[in-house]
């Protein structure tokens, strides 16, 4: 992101460019006009400043706009980056990862029933992943960040704990009868499996012991 030193600079630069070429184009102007003269044509010199003053000004316009533009973009790249951090800490915190772990380790092929035998820790392991995910769910929201900056490493934490979890979701949200528990995890799992699929056709989940 620019700097208000790098901002002021970067006005200077195209002032200074553009009265340059002014002064450059106006004495090119006045000499073309004198041979013209010369030559023993007629020709009016304001017209053609005015003219060219015109030109000029289209052209600081524009240049104005490559530079609003080139701004824009910083600030949304800095945007982009600020959300891919919050995105890396809210994964990467040891308290998500040891949950998930849990959740990795100790539900095997689980079943809605298999709630009620959770112990308080599984529960509690559980929650914290899906709320997680729910938070994920609204940072990567459409339009807020790109899914090539953060799918290629975040993908795999959400598929492989949705595995896990999705029939455990499906009978809370049956037992409750509210549609929408965790419909925002399930939607930032199905948009990871689609990009998977696209992205890494034939690629299968791998449960390793005691992997990292």
């Amino acid at each position: 992101m620019y700097t208000n030193s790098e901002q002021r600079r970067a006005l200077i630069l195209i002032f200074s460019l553009t009265a340059f070429a002014f002064i450059i184009l106006l004495m090119f102007l006045i000499l073309v006009w004198l041979l013209f003269r010369r030559l023993g044509g007629s020709g009016d010199l304001w017209a053609m400043t005015e003219a060219l003053s015109t030109a000029l000004g289209v052209a600081a316009v524009l240049g104005g706009g490559y530079v609003a533009y080139r701004q824009l973009a910083e600030l949304a790249s800095s945007r982009h980056l600020e959300i891919a951090d919050r995105l890396f800490h809210e994964l990467n915190s040891q308290e998500n990862i040891e949950a998930r772990r849990w959740v990795f380790q100790n539900l095997q092929d689980a079943t809605g029933e298999d709630i009620r035998k959770l112990s308080p820790e599984g529960r509690q392991a559980i929650k914290r992943v899906l709320n997680s995910f729910d938070k994920v769910a609204f940072l990567t929201q459409p339009g807020w960040i790109p899914e090539e900056m953060v799918m290629p490493w975040m993908n795999p934490m959400i598929v492989k704990s949705w595995a896990k979890l999705e029939k455990i979701v499906d009978y809370e949200c049956e037992r409750r009868n509210e549609p929408d528990y965790y419909e925002h995890a399930r939607e930032l799992a199905g948009r990871c499996r689609a990009w998977r699929a696209k992205n890494l056709p034939g690629a299968e989940i791998t449960w390793v012991d005691d992997a990292l």
